[in-house]
């Protein structure tokens, strides 16, 4: 069972999305919670996957995150946002943020990317991810200089990086492409480490970035939450 906690300070957006999620097999939000209480919710419950709202009038969503991200084992968090771009989400991903949805996300597809989370993988509303790109295509460092690291990378590399893009745990990239976990892992750690990221999220942004989800692949991360 994967365990839930909805943040948001709209008591719509709460509800809203712990309905969906609880007539979903294998989902169960145990609580919701507006900003001021979330911290302490989530200490509570031990949740696996923290869906978080990024603008709230009372706390902010970056600074729950922060105050989530220094539990012995933190949550998985996606940040929830309103906006087709957002100036806060590039925050948000590096301070270790796992993805970001629209609030109004299809129905049939929450459910999907909540498991993604649980999972290891990342998820990124495929909106969302342009107009952030657009807005910021030379965000940490030069477009150049990222496109350039992510030439440097071996083609089973890059082969794994599309994969991570695509939204795949470990586990599901190893069944794609015939690899042990363990081996997946090591390759994940070499990506990260070349890329000069911290997270797969931001690993995936370089991917679209470099154009190597533009070959039909795009498709295929589209079903994953791109």
């Amino acid at each position: 069972m994967i365990r839930v906690v909805v943040v948001d300070d709209e008591a719509l957006v709460r509800s809203g999305f712990e309905l969906i999620l609880n007539a979903s097999d294998g989902i169960r939000v145990v609580a919701t919670a507006e900003g001021a209480q979330a911290a302490e919710v989530i200490r509570r419950e031990h949740p696996d996957v923290v869906l978080l709202d990024i603008r709230m009038p009372d706390v902010d969503g970056l600074t729950v995150l922060r105050e989530i991200q220094t539990l012995p084992e933190p949550p998985t968090v996606a940040m929830l946002t309103t906006f087709d771009t957002d100036e806060y989400i590039l925050t948000a991903l590096r301070s270790g943020a796992a993805g970001f949805l629209l609030k109004d996300t299809e129905p049939e597809q929450l459910a999907h990317l909540v498991r993604t989370l649980a999972a290891g993988g990342v998820v990124m509303s495929p909106k969302a991810s342009r107009a952030l790109l657009r807005s910021h295509p030379g965000a940490g460092a030069s477009q150049d200089a990222d496109v350039a690291r992510v030439r440097q990378l071996t083609d089973r590399e890059r082969d794994v990086l599309v994969l991570i893009a695509e939204g795949l745990s470990n586990a599901d990239i190893g069944t794609r492409i015939h690899l042990s976990a363990g081996t997946v892992k090591d390759h994940v750690s070499s990506i990260l480490t070349k890329l000069r990221v911290s997270s797969r999220v931001q690993a995936a942004l370089l991917a679209e970035r470099a154009g190597l989800l533009s070959d039909g692949r795009a498709d295929a991360a589209r079903d994953h939450g791109w």
